[in-house]
């Protein structure tokens, strides 16, 4: 079921896509002049996924991004000085210079939990959070990121699996483009869509165009909505490319030409200008007030950013462990009846009863259970005593072949 978006929608996909390549920009010139600390990672190219997924959540809804979703973080809410100072280790910084890049969260109003550099942990993770909000009552849905290599973990199959048995409100976006570092898909998966890994848990997925921001946010918004009606988890496959090499400091000179070319020509930002120009959503001049809005809010941010000092040395010892409530105060908020989920009413008796096993007499008199195997051992006799006359073998008819057709997968992936 396809999405019709408002005129606003479309503004604010615009807005958010460029606003995502424009700050990733701006980074480029700060790493050339020294003042990023550490390595800078791009999204070019993938902007449409970061945006359009985070864009079909609600407010109330979690996150986690990894390195490549600075645009979601920017439709959270996430103002472009702290990405500028985070990742030039400024003391205004979310973490106050002790971090880099996009590792940091904001648990209390954006509901956004801090990036894991082991890539797939972040999907038990968010995984709990999405179970938690359940047990709270909130009605959230939880979302995180993954790309092609990284859905090769053991950790992304471990918490996959655990998000289907629990029926989790959870959407994974794949991000399959194309390189893991510089391992092209095809030498790292068997598979020709790596929505196909869904299959092994049951639960539903779908393929979309990564570069297409409008099929991208109805996609997400169509999955949101599932696992936020109690349907479990899903994983969304969004086929795209990384037009940069894996930081900085990587050239990519291990792609071919050709196919950089190809994924250039589909750039999303273009596609998506092609688009609202048919439609009569965007002119020159809208374009170009965007773009100048786009430029006001940058300079300002990066103007602030530059002028955070560095931190003093004597943070250094201060905030590496929570201590309690001094640091900082999480509490569960609770949207149903807490007597619903504690004992006497959450209890249940701690009984397994397995047909057939029963029960029988221990050493002390009381009930023992009865371990399948438990079975005394036959006494030896001798050679020919004790045993019966032997038996005319039995006539046994001949069984004919059938064939049984493969049972048909019940999920497909949808494209």
């Amino acid at each position: 079921m396809k999405k019709e978006l408002t005129r606003q929608q479309h503004e604010d996909l615009y807005f958010y896509m460029r606003l995502n390549r424009a700050v990733e920009d701006m980074m480029v010139k700060l790493f050339r002049q020294n003042k990023i600390v550490g390595g800078l990672y791009s999204s070019l190219g993938q902007e449409a996924i970061s945006v359009g997924t985070a864009y079909a959540l609600e407010k109330k809804d979690w996150l986690a991004p990894m390195i490549r979703n600075i645009g979601a973080l920017l439709v959270k809410g996430v103002a472009p000085r702290d990405i500028f100072m985070q990742h030039m280790a400024k003391y205004d910084s979310p973490t106050k210079g002790k971090d880099g890049t996009s590792h940091f969260g904001d648990l209390d109003h954006l509901h956004i939990v801090s990036p894991i550099s082991m890539l797939g942990d972040l999907i038990p993770v968010m995984t709990g959070v999405a179970m938690a909000g359940r047990y709270l009552g909130q009605k959230i849905v939880a979302m995180t990121w993954i790309g092609d290599g990284g859905s090769s973990t053991g950790v992304f199959h471990e918490g996959l699996n655990l998000a289907a048995t629990q029926k989790a409100p959870f959407v994974l976006i794949l991000e399959n483009n194309l390189w893991a570092y510089s391992t092209p898909v095809r030498k790292q998966v068997p598979l020709e869509n790596l929505a196909d890994r869904a299959r092994a848990y049951g639960i539903e997925s779908y393929i979309v165009d990564g570069n297409d921001v409008v099929a991208v946010y109805s996609t997400a918004k169509e999955a949101v909505e599932q696992a936020r009606a109690g349907e479990g988890p899903i994983l969304i496959e969004a086929k795209t490319f990384r037009r940069l090499g894996h930081a900085q400091h990587d050239a990519a000179e291990y792609v071919p030409k050709e196919m950089r070319a190809h994924w250039e020509a589909r750039d999303p930002i273009s596609l998506y200008e092609r688009f609202l120009s048919s439609e009569k959503l965007l002119d020159a001049k809208s374009k170009k007030e965007i773009e100048e809005r786009i430029d006001a809010l940058l300079a300002a941010e990066r103007e602030f950013a530059e002028n955070s000092p560095m931190p003093p040395p004597e943070l250094a010892e201060t905030g590496v462990y929570c201590t309690g409530d001094d640091c900082h105060k999480i509490r569960a908020k609770w949207e149903r009846p807490v007597a619903e989920v504690t004992p006497p009413r959450s209890s249940v008796k701690a009984v397994w009863a397995v047909p057939g096993f029963g029960s029988g007499k221990g050493s002390g008199g009381g009930n023992a259970p009865i371990h399948f195997g438990d079975t005394q051992p036959e006494q030896r006799q001798p050679a020919g005593a004790g045993r019966p006359a032997a038996k005319a073998p039995a006539k046994v008819a001949a069984k004919k072949t059938v064939k049984v057709a493969p049972p048909s997968a019940s999920r497909k992936a949808r494209r």
